[in-house]
């Protein structure tokens, strides 16, 4: 049986091969996502943040350290808020277990920027989520986030057990929804948005989009060469920064 994103981690399995994979240097996660979503954070002074499935919270000493007010990371897996709590954490980052659907986490004005890594292709609905999100911010609050591309989440047929795919098949790209496949020792269900899909659902709701990125590899952060090549193929990740006016 497939799970959704949040049990999926919960999976022993799925969670033990997802340490693994995080504490490799060549990691995707560092070399092509955090990179990008600290370029796109705007200034953080003063700031109070909302995390959207902050995982294990890693970036919350980074961003406090930058000058934010205060920050809460929400997340619904057990074994993140687990491995997040276990770390010391300044009295300004407050960790819970949450659900990014839940609508009561979203109170009017409370936050100045919304940050979610590589979370919304769990969401079902992006005009539901990003009505939420503008709710929540005061004017002139930022929402940051990465996902996996429409390239990747378009279709999973490439994809072969234990092994690097060496080619993307890009297909039912407009077919939008829903898409369950294995990963990572276990069967996941994500949800499939095109790239026009992010930018209307944000401009629905009064966004102004800002800046959008599709993890372009930098080469100063790559000593393998072919590791470069590879990730040069494909966008593995989206990533937007959205203003509130």
């Amino acid at each position: 049986m497939a799970d959704a994103g949040a049990q999926f981690y919960d999976n022993p399995e799925v969670f033990a091969t997802y340490l693994e994979r995080r504490g490799q240097p060549t990691s995707a996660n560092d070399t092509l996502e955090l990179p990008i979503i600290r370029l796109l954070l705007p200034e953080l002074k003063d700031l109070s943040i909302l995390d959207l499935g902050c995982g294990d919270a890693a970036l919350a000493p980074e961003l406090i350290k930058a000058g934010a007010h205060q920050y809460f990371g929400i997340d619904g897996s057990d074994k993140m808020i687990e491995l997040a709590s276990g770390k010391p954490l300044d009295s300004r980052i407050r960790i819970s277990h949450g659900f990014i659907e839940n609508p009561e986490l979203y109170q009017p004005n409370t936050y100045d920027l919304v940050l979610s890594r590589l979370a919304f292709h769990y969401i079902e609905s992006l005009e539901v989520l990003f009505e939420r999100i503008y709710q929540t911010l005061r004017p002139g609050g930022y929402l940051v986030f990465s996902a996996e591309h429409p390239v990747i989440t378009s279709n999973q047929l490439s994809i072969k057990q234990g092994s690097n795919r060496q080619d993307w098949v890009v297909d039912r790209y407009f077919m939008t929804g829903k898409r369950q496949f294995k990963w990572m020792g276990g069967e996941v269900i994500k949800y499939h948005h095109t790239l026009e899909d992010y930018f209307q659902a944000l401009s629905k709701q009064g966004f102004v989009v800002e800046e959008l990125r599709e993890s372009r590899p930098d080469p100063k952060r790559f000593k393998d060469r072919k590791l470069l090549e590879r990730r040069s193929r494909v966008p593995l990740y989206l990533f937007m920064k959205a203003r509130k006016v």
